[in-house]
């Protein structure tokens, strides 16, 4: 592998090492919302509000499914992190394929269940009746790229483990560019409608998968790519599957009880619902900003303990929390403070823009809290404990906010749109002093076994 590529996370200063791995990754995930906004945006402005506010309403839907088989890719990334922090070539050469083969596999599976059940789920959401043929046309369409979409998260993970975060993220601006461009031409000249929008997504990410595969297997070292030797191999199974799955159930649980919240908005009305996917759209923004800093605290954490340079994962933790805490902020506030014209891109209703700057005046504001809690999460699945921080995610975070809708939101005084939003930072907060706990638990029990082993193999 050329070695502009790779990073080295355990020696050298951490924030300014952290700062230059995070800021791809950052610009990644704003270009892929950016892109994926573009859908929503021509939607609103050239096909109509139910049509902007059907799409949106399937994005808490299609993370409930994508989010158990991408957490997979979480343990692909701790596990090539480590191998590769401990220059174990051997290794890699089998996580590489069982990964490439296994995120394939995700990909079909999803596709037949996204297209089989997408009707029944949608009904399920209370999805509103003007909405719900769209919904059901976009969903159904969306999924058949499910195997491109596996395919590029689990080749961008083995990617962000050594280091490289550039290659990523010009895999995806190529393909959000082709999907604006495919955008503008399905819906704005063929009116296609959702189905164009649908149709550009998923060209697209055909795309960045095939440039993800092409750059495997072109690569010379450690992570070279052989369709020929595409294996599940077992040991890689079970080291991914520790990490990822408990993961993917935290993703899959979270978006369960965002499907729960996104239910109990349907009720309030297709204006509502529309300037709630319009904020949810400019919130993802933020969301990817600070999660960068959670896949950044997996990746430092992951090298550190393979290469066993223990003493550098407090420092790790503190400059992760930093970051992500200045970043939720200055984004959080900006996107409010600026709300009435960011809304006025997806919609030009008065009623739809004031229903998205309620949520964003509660959510966007206080986001800062919920990337502090990712941080903690990623700094325990660095060190291999995955399970610990699933459990107390989904007590916490999920667990609490079901509760929330369940009794708080059904009090006739409380039953007001304000009162779900209030539940993401009271949980946020829960969780996070949870998480803070058991990290000090967790830490403690780590440093004390692997110092240990350390110092009886070095004598």
């Amino acid at each position: 592998m050329s070695k502009s590529h790779t990073m080295d996370l355990t020696n050298g200063s951490i924030l300014t090492k952290m700062i230059r791995f995070s800021l791809p990754i950052m610009a990644s995930g704003v270009l892929q919302l950016l892109f994926n906004a573009a859908d929503i945006i021509v939607l609103g402005r050239f096909a109509g509000d139910d049509s902007m506010g059907a799409v949106g309403c399937t994005s808490s839907l299609i993370n409930l499914f994508t989010n158990l088989f991408i957490g997979l890719s979480v343990g692909v990334n701790v596990i090539a992190a480590r191998s590769h922090g401990a220059n174990s070539k051997d290794d890699m050469q089998d996580i590489v394929p069982t990964s490439l083969l296994l995120s394939m596999i995700c990909g079909v599976i999803l596709a037949v269940v996204g297209a089989i059940f997408a009707p029944q789920m949608l009904e399920f959401m209370a999805t509103t009746e003007q909405q719900l043929p769209l919904a059901i046309t976009y969903l159904r369409i969306y999924f058949i790229g499910m195997p491109a979409v596996m395919v590029y998260n689990f080749g961008a993970a083995i990617l962000r483990a050594v280091g490289d975060t550039k290659r990523p993220l010009y895999f995806l601006i190529t393909a959000g560019v082709i999907n604006v461009l495919l955008n503008l031409l399905f819906v704005i000249l063929f009116g296609m409608d959702v189905a164009g929008v649908a149709l550009a997504t998923v060209m697209s990410e055909c795309v960045s998968a095939i440039l993800i595969i092409i750059c495997l297997i072109k690569e010379t070292g450690a992570i070279h790519l052989e369709f020929r030797k595409l294996k599940l191999h077992g040991l890689v199974m079970k080291a991914v599957a520790r990490v990822g799955l408990p993961a993917g159930l935290q993703g899959s649980v979270f978006s369960l009880s965002n499907v729960v919240i996104q239910s109990s908005v349907n009720p309030f009305g297709n204006i509502v619902v529309s300037g709630n996917s319009a904020a949810m759209s400019i919130e993802g923004f933020i969301y990817m900003a600070m999660n960068t800093f959670y896949q950044a605290a997996i990746s430092f954490t992951g090298q550190n303990v393979g290469a066993k340079k223990y003493e550098r994962i407090p420092k790790i933790l503190i400059c992760s929390e930093l970051c992500v805490i200045v970043t939720g902020l200055v984004l959080g506030w900006t996107a409010f403070l600026l709300g009435r014209p960011l809304l006025g891109i997806y919609s030009s209703s008065p009623e739809v823009i004031a229903a998205g700057l309620t949520r964003l005046s509660i959510i966007s504001t206080t986001y800062a809290l919920c990337g502090c809690m990712d941080v903690m999460v990623g700094m325990l699945r660095g060190i291999g404990c995955s399970v610990v921080p699933m459990i107390v995610s989904l007590i916490g975070a999920c667990g609490l906010r079901i509760l929330w809708i369940a009794t708080i939101f059904q009090i006739p005084e409380y039953h007001f749109i304000r009162t779900i939003y209030i539940s993401y930072p009271a949980t946020w907060t829960a969780t996070f002093i949870a998480h803070v706990i058991c990290w000090c638990i967790v830490w403690t029990k780590f440093k004390k076994t692997n110092v240990k082993e350390q110092l009886t193999t070095e004598n």
